[in-house]
């Protein structure tokens, strides 16, 4: 049986369409930096969307949501599917080289863009414990998890691409997903929900709001200081926020190779240090496996 909703016919009275109308009068306010909000019933990848809009010339501050993602992208080509009004599918545009002279941010250096998937981690991290009360946590570079017994779970992902001059940030939630309808994951803490995980509260529609109140919020930090991980405060609540520190990892690197050891930060261009036999390595991307 479809029933009616604020945004169209459903059929699953546990997930509700996202209130677009109430979302948009609660976000795109005068001087935040969101500026068009589009949600969409279904769409193959919302960063192919933005990355589209992005070379169209849109200005900093879109925001496309859908309610269903069939092509969805994650890291080193996967790709992953999300049902109907499971989750959260969303990517921004963010132009951090362009100079706001209104909000006085100054172009920040496209050195410093490897921080965007850091920062976004952590508005996402605080975001939904605050929303959930889940003791949730980030796994260098882009995973958060939350705890499933004495493990951990997947239940969310960041891709952040680089196109025309800007950054697309794409960020995947799995909001109430059941066990059959989790993806398999090769490698890494297996997927799970925030359902699944127990929160008590998990509306799509405030998870969403305090997200991109949260990602805002960092990114004006960051831009006020030029990109700066220091001054913007951005890398002491990175390694709040982050489970890989202070423990030891296995990571895999693009190339095949394997490196293991303890894992002591993040460097100036974000990228981790790990602690080896041979010495400290900076590495800017891999997969990391959580050691005990």
């Amino acid at each position: 049986m479809s029933l009616p909703g604020p945004g169209g016919p459903y059929s699953d009275l546990g997930r509700p369409p996202l209130n677009e109308r109430n979302l948009r009068r609660a976000l795109l306010v005068p001087g935040a930096l969101w500026r068009r909000l589009e949600i969409t019933a279904e769409t193959g990848s919302t960063n192919a969307d933005v990355t589209a809009a992005a070379r169209d010339g849109e200005p900093e501050g879109l925001v496309i949501v859908a309610e269903r993602q069939v092509a969805g992208r994650g890291r080193l080509g996967r790709t992953w599917e999300s049902p109907a009004r499971a989750g959260l599918s969303l990517s921004v545009l963010l132009r951090p080289g362009t100079p706001d002279e209104a909000r006085g941010w100054a172009a920040v250096p496209a050195t410093a863009y490897g921080w965007l998937p850091l920062l976004t981690g952590v508005a996402l991290n605080e975001s939904v414990r605050r929303v959930t009360g889940l003791e949730t946590s980030l796994k260098w570079p882009n995973d958060l998890l939350v705890p499933v017994g004495e493990d951990e779970g997947k239940t969310a992902g960041i891709l952040a691409e680089g196109v025309s001059g800007a950054v697309v940030v794409g960020v995947g939630l799995n909001v109430s997903l059941r066990e059959n309808e989790l993806p398999d994951r090769p490698t890494g803490p297996p997927a799970t929900s925030l359902v699944l995980a127990g929160a008590p509260d998990a509306d799509r529609d405030s998870l969403l709001k305090a997200f991109l109140r949260s990602l805002a919020d960092w990114y004006a930090r960051w831009r006020d200081t030029t990109g700066d991980p220091e001054a913007s405060g951005l890398r002491a609540a990175y390694r709040e926020s982050c489970g890989t520190i202070g423990r030891r990892v296995r990571v895999l690197l693009p190339d095949g190779a394997e490196v293991s050891g303890f894992v002591t930060g993040v460097d100036d261009d974000a990228r981790l240090l790990v602690r080896t036999p041979g010495g400290d390595r900076p590495l800017a991307a891999g997969d990391v496996v959580h050691l005990r």
